[in-house]
């Protein structure tokens, strides 16, 4: 059921009206032109949430980058979270996940040709991307986690929602999860409501789309999560979730914002799930290897060990791993698929953006031939559902 993840503190809620006033005035100074929002002459994407993580952003900039990155020379750009560096930092073959955080290392390693760069001041950031030696060949620059970082004025901006935390049932923070308030969405070109049931029916879409109350201009889509093959973090063996059954037992090994679809999903693939999850990009130590160790050898066989791609960013570094719990530990991709058949609107509108904005004279030619160039594959189907003019 949408919104079923939410709990609000009620208790809080006099802080979260104070919290509130301050996010709408400095809302207001940008509308004002107080504080200005910059343009820049390159096409620039950002996705973000106005909730507290957990709304499946890495998998949806990934998407991003495998659609555009065949036509166009592709920046992702991410403030870094947590990483122990400053400034600007362009990932190279020698950068560690401390340099520039969980999620751009992993990207930098999913993704050759692909710029990957971190820096808090999103303006300076693009900055040098579009003009540094290195990178002045940037044709599109992806804002990953940028919703609120009103300096820049992206061409377009996509808004994720998860299904589950719906924002319209949430409150401000602290007595819920949103940023800021629910009106916000309204700045929004795309919101893409995420990690919806796969099982969810027509009419179920239909009353999502009335309930959020988006406006005209405004295009919305639904994702739901699909996962790859899962590989040994320290090996080459693969598995799929179909092969595991209901025999195995799995130890769910988590660092992120919101593991609880993942559990979900994983339920009809296996038996007894035993979860030991820890904060959102939480840096493990020895001791947590310890830990995870023991706890995996009280399970009884036969049994697997399952993480993130984003949690293997922070745990291949590290030593002390028994043997049994190296060679089980299994790294589960996840990856966005659009449901009612609206993947090739999706796609054209970000393609279609990306060459009618280049400054690629070559890009900029193809503006009106919106037939997939390179590796594209969109979907064939019988036609895209809106609901415009329901």
């Amino acid at each position: 059921m949408e919104g079923d993840f939410i709990k609000i503190n009620e208790w809080l809620r006099p802080i979260s009206w104070l919290y509130g006033l301050g996010v709408r005035f400095r809302n207001q100074l940008f509308e004002w032109g107080v504080l200005k929002s910059r343009s820049f002459d390159v096409p620039v994407i950002a996705v973000g949430n106005i909730t507290v993580g957990g709304t499946g952003k890495t998998p949806h900039v990934e998407y991003l980058v495998k659609l555009l990155k065949e036509e166009a020379q592709v920046a992702v750009l991410s403030r870094g979270y947590k990483r122990k560096s400053r400034g600007y930092v362009l990932a190279d073959a020698d950068i560690r996940m401390q340099d520039i955080g969980d999620e751009p290392y992993q990207m930098h390693k999913k993704f050759e040709n692909v710029y990957v760069a971190v820096d808090r001041n999103r303006c300076a950031g693009i900055e040098h991307l579009i003009t540094d030696e290195a990178t002045k060949d940037t044709d599109v620059v992806l804002l990953d986690d940028a919703f609120q970082h009103r300096y820049v004025k992206p061409g377009l901006n996509i808004l994720l929602v998860d299904y589950h935390r719906l924002i319209i049932y949430d409150r401000l923070l602290p007595a819920g999860q949103l940023r800021e308030p629910k009106e916000g969405k309204l700045r929004a070109d795309i919101v893409i409501v995420t990690k919806c049931p796969a099982s969810l029916k027509p009419m179920e879409f239909r009353v999502l789309m009335k309930t959020l109350e988006l406006y005209a201009y405004q295009d919305l889509y639904f994702t739901t999560l699909t996962y790859g093959r899962m590989k040994t973090l320290f090996g080459s063996e693969e598995k799929a979730l179909e092969d595991l059954g209901k025999k195995i037992h799995v130890l769910l090994l988590t660092g992120i914002a919101s593991p609880k679809q993942l559990t979900i999903d994983l339920e009809p693939h296996c038996g007894d799930i035993v979860q030991m999850a820890f904060r959102d990009h939480h840096r493990f130590t020895k001791r947590d290897v310890e830990r995870i160790n023991e706890r995996f050898a009280a399970m009884p066989s036969p049994k697997i060990i399952i993480t993130t791609e984003k949690d293997a960013t922070r745990l291949s570094g590290l030593d002390g791993w028994s043997e049994e719990a190296k060679g089980a530990l299994f790294v589960l991709p996840v990856e966005i698929k659009f449901m009612l058949e609206q993947e090739k609107k999706f796609n054209h509108k970000i393609i279609s953006y990306v060459r009618k904005n280049s400054r690629n004279s070559i890009l900029a030619e193809r503006t009106d031939d919106h037939s997939p160039h390179h590796s594209y594959h969109f979907r064939n189907g019988t036609g895209t559902i809106s609901f415009r003019n329901h």
